[in-house]
């Protein structure tokens, strides 16, 4: 049976967005579990088939970035890194309401993307990296003579427990806001939502002549994030 048309929903994400989250989000769950297997005594001892534990860590750590290669065959994808990686004269603004404790949607105005999520984004992109390229000189460790062993692992575990404890803070802040949580198992989102955590982001899509998020029921109408999107100023 069809479902009905809702007109207050707005398209946020597409299938190449979500799967691609998805994707790296279940090898990152094995990654860090795998690594706890092989560092945690405990867990060691109670898992043990230690080779076949540090085999599923490299290679779940060594395809992490995959998924984000092959979703660049998606022009949605790739309009999403751009926006990631562009901060706005308002995200300033935004960041400067978090440090002084102010929660209004008139305080934190937002693209599709937070200050905070960009800045999430660029630092797990970096740490994945980092991960990736310790991890190798640990498993082979012929390739850089000049570099050493145990400073590789030094920094592979430091940064190891840093994603942990962010990814903690993650996964908290997405569990405290259902309907975010929502727009990345359907993809759609409340209008109203949108009015309230990402005042800017349908007025800046309109400017940039992108094609307008829509609805199941069709585009965007005129009125709601664009009439915030002004009032934020």
């Amino acid at each position: 049976m069809k479902q009905p048309e809702q007109v207050d929903r707005v398209r946020r994400f597409g299938s190449s967005q979500r799967h691609v989250h998805r994707a790296v989000g279940w090898l990152t769950l094995i990654c860090l579990a795998s690594a706890a297997c092989l560092y945690l005594g405990p867990l060691a001892q109670l898992v043990g088939r230690r080779p076949l534990v540090t085999t599923v860590h490299r290679w779940s750590g060594i395809l992490l970035p995959v998924p984000v290669l092959l979703g660049l065959l998606s022009a949605e994808f790739r309009a999403d890194l751009g926006r990631l990686n562009r901060f706005a004269p308002y995200d300033r603004r935004w960041l400067r309401a978090v440090r002084r404790g102010r929660t209004g949607p008139r305080d934190r105005p937002a693209g599709k993307f937070n200050a905070g999520q960009k800045l999430y984004a660029g630092w797990i992109a970096g740490a994945v990296l980092v991960m990736l390229g310790t991890g190798l000189l640990m498993w082979f460790t012929g390739v850089l003579p000049f570099v050493s062993r145990t400073g590789a692992i030094f920094v592979h575990d430091l940064l190891a427990w840093s994603i942990a404890l962010v990814l903690i803070g993650h996964t908290r802040m997405a569990r405290a806001d259902p309907e975010a949580r929502l727009g990345m198992k359907t993809g759609y989102v409340s209008r109203s939502w949108v009015e309230r955590r990402h005042s800017r982001w349908l007025a800046e899509e309109r400017a940039e002549g992108a094609p307008p998020s829509a609805s199941p029921a069709g585009p965007a109408g005129p009125a709601g994030p664009s009439r915030t999107a002004e009032s934020a100023e």
